[in-house]
């Protein structure tokens, strides 16, 4: 099975930490999250990063989920992916919310791959606006464009 490791700003992955124990009353084994404060400095932010993935790394690997494309917890967490760096193979998310968070804790008897590829459309699909009716965005724009 593989580990989750969220890796944000504080307080965000503390805070999605506490909703899943919130939601299952307990937290799942091999699931950790790392806050990363600002004004922190890149190697220690790397360092407890470094260590928390170490901690719960799996043979399966683990799926790292982070807040910010481009900010310092994603790139922290970008290079547990370099080959020596983990033990396991490592694949990370941008762009973290609860449906996709909550995806990646449901379908974790998947492989890394899949589970990824379920966190992703969980992350995705939670995403809508409510008061209005559903609308399939790429039913849309198909028609758009055969409108021009």
């Amino acid at each position: 099975m593989p580990s989750i490791l969220i890796v944000a700003h504080t307080p965000i992955a503390g805070a999605m930490l506490g909703f899943i124990e919130h939601t299952y009353g307990e937290l799942p084994v091999r699931v950790a999250a790392v806050d990363i404060p600002p004004h922190e400095d890149v190697r220690t932010s790397e360092e407890r990063v470094m260590a928390a993935a170490v901690q719960i790394k799996s043979e399966a690997g683990i799926l790292v989920l982070t807040d910010l494309m481009g900010a310092t917890p994603a790139n922290v967490a970008s290079r547990l992916t370099k080959p020596g760096i983990v033990d396991c193979k490592v694949l990370v998310l941008a762009g973290i919310n609860l449906p996709m968070l909550m995806r990646a804790i449901s379908y974790r008897a998947d492989g890394l791959e899949s589970l990824a590829l379920k966190a992703l459309q969980g992350g995705q699909n939670g995403i809508i606006r409510l008061g209005a009716p559903l609308i399939n965005v790429e039913l849309v724009m198909n028609e758009k464009a055969g409108d021009s």
